[in-house]
């Protein structure tokens, strides 16, 4: 898979993306990631990429010049144009389905918005997908670049040490993960359950799914079906 990240701020991805689980998928090859800097296709003199809005107010807007010719020069880079995806407040609610859906796209092109937002002419001409990580407000888009980008990674085929453990995972299954325990045996007093150091499958694995749906009806009820 290739994801473009385009941002003003391009060390704020490029050093993040170099650890971890999205390190590891460049590593093997799943994962061909490249960043580039908005400011790089200006043709303001003076490498300007924002300006004050028409009708007054606080704040600058990013300029349509730079933000439109950067995302065409960055689509004409790959095979095929990819996905275009905006990462700005107004967009739809990013959550593990979208990441899924993501994860089958080939190529991603993300855009990181900065300040009081895009010229709406940028959104006219580019017909972009609006996303969202939540309803609250960064200072840019970058960080929100940064969660698309590790939770889609991890749905790639190969990525992780084991695929199956995707599918134990919280919203993969529309349930909350059940609890997880590791050495030691005790803890100040504290035991692992005895059931997950019995040897008998079948009822760890009931456990885990009973577990599951108790956690998630104390403390996402929202996410269980009739609530």
């Amino acid at each position: 898979m290739r994801v473009d990240i385009l941002t003003i701020f391009p060390d704020m991805v490029r050093s993040p993306l170099s650890e971890s689980i999205p390190r590891i998928a460049q590593d093997k090859g799943v994962l061909a990631l490249h960043c580039h800097d908005i400011r790089d296709y200006t043709s303001n003199k003076h490498g300007k990429v924002d300006d004050r809005p028409f009708g007054g107010g606080p704040g600058m807007v990013l300029c349509c010049q730079p933000v439109v010719e950067a995302v065409e020069a960055v689509q004409a880079m790959g095979e095929a144009p990819g996905r275009l995806v905006f990462l700005t407040p107004e967009g739809r609610r990013f959550d593990q389905g979208v990441a899924s859906e993501f994860s089958e796209a080939g190529r991603l092109v993300l855009v990181c918005g900065r300040y009081e937002g895009f010229d709406q002419r940028i959104l006219d001409i580019l017909n972009p997908e609006l996303i969202s990580i939540g309803d609250f407000i960064l200072s840019g888009g970058e960080a929100a670049a940064l969660v698309v980008v590790d939770a889609v990674t991890r749905l790639l085929p190969g990525v992780l040490g084991s695929d199956s453990s995707l599918h134990r995972e919280s919203f993969t299954a529309g349930l909350l993960d059940c609890p997880h325990y590791t050495q030691p045996a005790v803890y100040r007093d504290r035991g692992v359950p005895d059931v997950l150091r019995s040897g008998d499958h079948a009822r760890i694995e009931a456990w885990r799914e009973a577990q599951a749906r108790a956690r998630t009806q104390a403390l996402r009820s929202d996410m269980l079906p009739g609530e």
